[in-house]
């Protein structure tokens, strides 16, 4: 028996309610997410199949039986199919609007809840958010869930942290490969900048947030790549914005973490599926 290539489809568009950065639906047949962070909080759903996940370097796994996973900004986290059927996936990315980044912390170490009442929320707000002029109810349909989150993050606490001096000259690094996105830097200009050892940055960094800086830096990049393309640039012009090479470099970044070219994913943005 054969079985086909891998399929990817999927349809990302930024809605006109306050709080949802980017909605993104997606089916993968084959596909793993490296290591990368996002500044928004993730909402996901799984409507069929599995994914297996890591959150801060602990596993986890969610399908589409009631259980619904948040992931909090700032926080690195990967994502791999478990099955050859693979799975869909639908997910609403959050501003701190909607929860606080004060809240990452307690959702570091729980990041999938079993709550059918909140999956059925979250399904029926993906379904407003397929119909423009049902914006009303979205907003309505996203208080709801902020309730419900917010019950959930009450109970958790939050994790161990690493040394204060290891967070904060982490912390400064990121601060600086947030600034220089588009133009870049060495290792070696951060550290003089930082008066630290090249070595003892990438420690630092890793032991932190989880992955080393230059993963960091790239799924930045990406992740504002993603925000120009649903704004409508072109991908050539959004490799040079965001301090990638060529459109080249892009692609292949973009397409590891994504799973379809900029191009295709920019071609999705006005065309929302349920």
């Amino acid at each position: 028996m054969t079985t086909g290539p891998p399929r990817t489809t999927i349809s990302a568009w930024r809605p006109a309610v306050p709080g949802i950065t980017e909605v993104f639906h997606a089916h993968f047949t084959e596909h793993a997410y490296p290591s990368h962070t996002h500044d928004t909080w993730a909402l996901m759903i799984v409507n069929d199949g599995a994914v297996d996940f890591a959150c801060d370097r602990h596993r986890h796994g969610a399908t589409g039986s009631g259980t619904v996973v948040l992931l909090p900004p700032g926080v690195a986290h990967d994502g791999r199919t478990v099955t050859a059927a693979g799975f869909r996936k639908r997910v609403l990315y959050l501003d701190s609007s909607v929860l606080s980044e004060g809240l990452t912390g307690r959702a570091v170490d729980g990041p999938v809840f079993g709550d059918e009442l909140l999956r059925h929320r979250i399904d029926q707000l993906h379904t407003s958010l397929g119909h423009p002029g049902d914006t009303f109810e979205a907003e309505s349909r996203l208080s709801f869930i902020r309730e419900r989150l917010h019950f959930h993050l009450a109970a958790l606490r939050p994790p161990r942290t690493p040394g204060r001096e290891a967070n904060q000259l982490a912390a400064d690094l990121r601060d600086l490969l947030d600034s220089r996105m588009p133009d870049g830097m060495s290792l070696q200009e951060a550290a003089a900048v930082l008066h630290a050892h090249p070595t003892h940055l990438i420690r630092c960094f890793k032991q932190t947030y989880g992955l080393p800086p230059h993963t960091y830096l790239t799924g930045r990049r990406i992740e504002r790549a993603r925000a120009l393309l649903l704004d409508g640039r072109r991908a050539a012009e959004v490799a040079a914005l965001v301090g990638f090479h060529d459109q080249a470099h892009l692609n292949r970044h973009f397409t590891r973490h994504v799973g379809i070219p900029p191009a295709r994913y920019a071609a999705t943005r006005r065309t929302p599926s349920s």
